[in-house]
C-alpha cells in the first residue's frame, strides 16, 4: 500500500499494479493504461523529452483557458437571455461543477501521469479496454463536433467584422473552412508552435473581455435585463436551456489532462493548470454574461448572434470602431480555441489508436511527433458537418444544435472519470486519513452528481441523439475487438463446438 503523497513511489506502485497494461515494443496491451517505459527509466530523454513536454504551467493554463473561452462566450449571452436572468445563477452553478471536475482531473493525473488521452486513459486504467473505448469514442465525437459548434459561433463575428448582411449558407461554410483549417495547419507545424500561438491568443481575448466585465457595469441599464424566466415554459425548461449552453462553455476544463504527455511535470502542473484556468474562465464568464444582459435590451439580445458588438456600441456609442474591434477580438478568440481543440481531438484519437482500440492510422506521426492523420480527419469531419448544417438551416439554430450534440456526449466521459476515482477510493488501494478521504470522496461524488444532472437537464431529445452516437461506436468496437482477437492481442472467448454436449445443469434454449 502507498501513501497519499505525490512522491514517485506512488507512480511506481501504479505502474506495478498495471504491469500487464504497460505497452512495450511488440507487446500487446491487455488492459490498464500505458505509462510509457518501465518504472525506473526516464519516460523521455533529449530532444524527445523537449518535444513531449513542450507545455509548462503557463502554456498548460493558457491551453485550458483557450479551450474553455472560445467564441462560445461571445454568443452565450444571447442564448442564455432566452432562458432569462435565472441563467446567470445556472451559469454560476455550472462553474462550481466545472471547478470540481478540474480538481478531479488533477487527482487522476497524479495517479496516472504521462497518460495518453486523459479521460480515456483514466477509464481504461480502472475499468479495462471496453470502458476506455466507450469513453474515448464519446470524447472524440464531442471534440470535433464541438469544433463545429465553435466555428458556427465564429462565423457570426466574421460576418460582423466584414459587414456581411444575410450571407448565403455556402459563403458561411467557406468562412467556416478558414476557421477550421488554419488551426489544423498550426498544429501540423508542431506542439511548440501551437503553444506559442495559444499564449498570444489567450492574452488578446482575455484582457478585453475582462475590460467589458468590469467597465461595462458603469453603462448598464436595469430595464434591459429580461424576466427571471423568459423561456415561455416551466422553470425546469428554462434551466435546461441555460444548462446546455453553460456546460458547453466550460468544456475544456480537462484540456491539460487530455494532453498530459505534453505537459512538463504533469503530476503537479496538470492540477494547477486545470484549477487556475477554470477559475479564471468562470469569473470571466459570470461577469461578462451579466453585464451584456444589462447593456443590450432583452428583445435585441435574444435575436442577435453577435451580442458583444451591441454591448460595445453601448459603451462607445459614437465610435465607428467598437463593433469591429469586438468582432475582430472574437475572431482571434475563436482561432485560439480551435487551435487548442484541434490538439485535443488529435491526442484523443492518437491515444486510443496506440492501444489498438482505434484505426491505426490515427497513431501515425511525423518527425515532429505530430499525429498528422488525426489532425486531417479531425478537421475534415466538422467541415462536412458544417456543410450539412449550413445547407439545411442557418443562424443560431446551427450553434444551438451543435451545442446540444456536444453536451451529453462529453457528460459520459466526465461520469466515467468520476467513477474511476470513486472505484480507486473504495478499493482502499492506498492508505488515507479521514479528512483526505472525505475530501476526495466529496470531489468524486459531486462530479458524478454533476454529470448526471447535466444529462438529465439536457432533455430527452439530446440524450436520444447521444445514445445513437454511442451505439454506432459500439458497432465499430465489435470489428476492432475481432481484429485484436485474430492478432492475439486479447484473449479469445472459449466457445463450445457445435457438437459439444451441454453440461447437465444447463438447460438448452
Amino acid at each position: 500500500m502507498t501513501t497519499t503523497s505525490d512522491s514517485s513511489p506512488e507512480v511506481s506502485d501504479v505502474a506495478r499494479r498495471s504491469g500487464s497494461g504497460i505497452r512495450t515494443s511488440g507487446q500487446p496491451s491487455t488492459g490498464g493504461t500505458r505509462l510509457g517505459p518501465p518504472p525506473g527509466d526516464p519516460p523521455f530523454t533529449g530532444r524527445e523529452g523537449a518535444k513531449a513536454h513542450a507545455l509548462g504551467l503557463t502554456s498548460a493554463t493558457a491551453l485550458v483557458v483557450g479551450s474553455i473561452v472560445g467564441t462560445g462566450v461571445f454568443t452565450m449571452p444571447a442564448v442564455l437571455a432566452g432562458a432569462g436572468t435565472m441563467s446567470i445563477i445556472v451559469l454560476a452553478v455550472i462553474a462550481c461543477g466545472a471547478m470540481m471536475l478540474a480538481v478531479l482531473f488533477g487527482q487522476l493525473t497524479k495517479r496516472i501521469p504521462n497518460s495518453d488521452g486523459g479521460l480515456y486513459a483514466f477509464s481504461r486504467h480502472e475499468f479495462g479496454d471496453f470502458a476506455g473505448y466507450l469513453v474515448g469514442w464519446c470524447y472524440w465525437i464531442q471534440s470535433w463536433a464541438g469544433n463545429a459548434a465553435i466555428v458556427a459561433s465564429w462565423v457570426f463575428y466574421v460576418d460582423a467584422l466584414f459587414n456581411l448582411d444575410h450571407p448565403s449558407g455556402m459563403l458561411n461554410w467557406g468562412i467556416a473552412m478558414i476557421g477550421l483549417w488554419i488551426p489544423a495547419l498550426i498544429n501540423l507545424a508542431g506542439v511548440r508552435q501551437m503553444a506559442w500561438f495559444q499564449n498570444v491568443t489567450v492574452i488578446l481575448k482575455f484582457l478585453p473581455l475582462l475590460f467589458v466585465g468590469v467597465v461595462g457595469w458603469f453603462f448598464v441599464t436595469k430595464a434591459h435585463f429580461g424576466p427571471f424566466n423568459a423561456s415561455g415554459g416551466s422553470l425546469y425548461s428554462g434551466i435546461g436551456i441555460a444548462a446546455g449552453v453553460a456546460l458547453f462553455s466550460f468544456i475544456g476544463v480537462e484540456a491539460a489532462a487530455m494532453t498530459a504527455r505534453h505537459v512538463n511535470a504533469p503530476r503537479r502542473n496538470v492540477s494547477r493548470a486545470s484549477i487556475l484556468g477554470t477559475a479564471a474562465s468562470a469569473v470571466l464568464y459570470v461577469l461578462v454574461t451579466a453585464v451584456v444582459m444589462g447593456l443590450v435590451a432583452h428583445k435585441t439580445l435574444v435575436a442577435t448572434g453577435s451580442p458583444f458588438v451591441n454591448a460595445f456600441d453601448t459603451i462607445f456609442p459614437h465610435s465607428t470602431w467598437a463593433g469591429r474591434f469586438i468582432a475582430g477580438l472574437a475572431v482571434v478568440s475563436g482561432i485560439g480555441a480551435l487551435n487548442s481543440w484541434t490538439l485535443i481531438v488529435t491526442e484523443t484519437s492518437r491515444a486510443i489508436a496506440l492501444d489498438d482500440l482505434f484505426p491505426r492510422p490515427f497513431a501515425w506521426s511525423d518527425r515532429n511527433g505530430t499525429a498528422w492523420f488525426g489532425i486531417l480527419v479531425g478537421t475534415a469531419l466538422p467541415s462536412l458537418l458544417m456543410l450539412w448544417r449550413y445547407t439545411t438551416t442557418s443562424g443560431l439554430t446551427v450553434f444551438t444544435y451543435l451545442v446540444d450534440l456536444t453536451v451529453v456526449t462529453v457528460a459520459i466521459p466526465y461520469f466515467f472519470s468520476a467513477l474511476a476515482q470513486l472505484t480507486f477510493l473504495a478499493s482502499r488501494r492506498r492508505r488515507v486519513n479521514g479528512w483526505r478521504l472525505a475530501r476526495d470522496l466529496s470531489v468524486a461524488g459531486t462530479s458524478i452528481l454533476f454529470s448526471l444532472w447535466v444529462t438529465f437537464a439536457s432533455g430527452y431529445q439530446v440524450v436520444y441523439q447521444a445514445l445513437l452516437v454511442l451505439l454506432v461506436g459500439l458497432v465499430f468496437y465489435a470489428f476492432l475487438n475481432a481484429r485484436r482477437q485474430r492478432l492475439g492481442e486479447v484473449a479469445e472467448p472459449i466457445d463450445l463446438p457445435d457438437d459439444a454436449v451441454a453440461p447437465a445443469n444447463v438447460s438448452p434454449l
